[in-house]
């Protein structure tokens, strides 16, 4: 679904709460979709102890994103940013820490 060569378009967090996510996963791989669950899983544990920022690559409707923020928290759809913004996991291509 993602093509490797576009670039991610950099936003603020406060844009995220405008932006429309389709349903289907941008992963297909378990192994893939295993290996995001583990960056966030440490990227919520970073963000609760140290406020560590981190880069997350997701796709909208339109393509790919990127912000830099703290995620500080998850569920088992979504992980919680500041002001209560979410992401949908399975939208997440990546969690760069």
């Amino acid at each position: 679904m993602s093509n490797p060569l576009e670039k991610p378009v950099l936003i603020d967090k406060e844009v995220v709460s405008e932006l429309r996510f389709p349903e289907p996963d941008v992963l297909f791989n378990p192994s893939a979709i295993s290996k995001r669950q583990g960056e966030i899983d440490r990227a919520v544990y970073l963000g609760n102890t140290e406020h560590t920022k981190v880069r997350i690559l997701f796709h909208d409707n339109a393509g790919l994103k990127q912000i830099e923020t703290t995620i500080w928290g998850a569920t088992d759809k979504r992980i919680i940013l500041k002001s209560g913004m979410v992401i949908p996991i399975h939208r997440i291509q990546e969690v760069k820490i």
